[in-house]
């Protein structure tokens, strides 16, 4: 009887392995990949994230950060490991949004991943030296048109959110602006504040220490809602620019293929994790709202990034690779 029994429960697990594996997992540790160095806001999201979710799981994650080649390294890294669930990584907006957009990579952002759940997102926030005699976005957008050629914007780098938004805005409105790329925000922030560049559009985190000193001047942010942290600078939506909610997000994915019940199982543990109220504040210190969302809505999410800047590269002839 007993063996009768054993031999039953064998073949249901050879006939629904991804069952069988879901019941069980995860049975040790997980690889949670970060296409970042150690150290940078990114890094201190996965690592805020992991730890909590790994209680949840009753498995820790192994945070490993892959900061090569942009991000590309990581990707490759993800899309040819084992699709069982203890490899995942934490995209973002540049590995399956504005680099595939604007370079060759050697991996597909849709195809060659299984989306597992957003974690949150932060807007981007229109800001200029504190001497550009501008206060709202229209009396920016009038200043520039009356000196064409004569002003100039920093950005992270080419092919960066913070280039590729400003040329978002710059496509809306018809006004011109000299891109002046940086190797990261820090430096391009640098610049605005002595004067060498006149705006820029970063993430709100880098952004607001000089905000609040007085040396940077918000006009206006990105998303569908204010910032709680800038709650008196409205969003780029509500001025008019339909549509501009360009976000610094981050989430989760696997290698393409993984069994859907292990999905639902990291998804499931993920939202309870994303909805705590004191993972939340810890997320603020990066000015990151948690965003959680299901498989199905997260992929669909990262298909339209991959559209919407696709789209936005092709018209402004913005490709780095070429």
């Amino acid at each position: 009887m007993k063996r009768r029994h054993l031999l039953q429960a064998a073949s249901a697990a050879i006939a629904l392995p991804g069952l069988a594996l879901a019941q069980t997992y995860p049975t040790r540790s997980m690889r949670y990949i970060v296409p970042v160095a150690a150290g940078g806001g990114s890094d201190m999201i996965a690592r805020v994230v992991t730890e909590r979710w790994g209680k949840a799981l009753g498995q820790s994650f192994i945070v490993d950060n892959q900061s090569g080649g942009g991000g590309v390294v990581a990707c490759q890294l993800t899309a040819r490991a084992p699709a069982d669930g203890y490899t995942l990584l934490q995209g973002y907006v540049a590995t399956h949004g504005t680099t595939p957009a604007t370079r060759r990579v050697s991996y597909d952002a849709v195809a060659d991943f299984t989306p597992i759940g957003m974690i949150g997102a932060t807007p981007n926030v229109l800001a200029v030296n504190a001497n550009v005699p501008v206060k709202d976005i229209k009396e920016f957008i009038d200043y520039v048109k009356r000196q064409p050629g004569k002003l100039s914007y920093g950005s992270a780098g080419q092919g960066s959110l913070t280039h590729l938004t400003m040329e978002l805005l710059k496509q809306e409105t018809g006004i011109f602006m000299l891109h002046i790329p940086y190797r990261g925000i820090a430096p391009a922030i640098n610049d605005l504040l002595g004067g060498q560049t006149q705006a820029i559009f970063p993430g709100l985190a880098a952004a607001l220490p000089h905000l609040r000193s007085g040396r940077m001047r918000a006009l206006a942010v990105t998303g569908k809602s204010r910032s709680p942290q800038l709650p008196n600078v409205p969003t780029m939506d509500e001025i008019g620019f339909k549509g501009f909610d360009a976000m610094q997000w981050y989430g989760v994915v696997g290698p393409a293929g993984m069994p859907a019940d292990v999905v639902r199982r990291l998804n499931e543990t993920q939202v309870a994790v994303l909805k705590a109220p004191d993972l939340a504040e810890k997320l603020a210190g990066e000015a990151v709202e948690p965003w959680p969302m299901a498989p199905d809505q997260f992929g669909q999410y990262i298909r339209a990034e991959v559209t919407r800047w696709s789209a936005l590269a092709k018209a402004r002839n913005i490709r780095l690779d070429e």
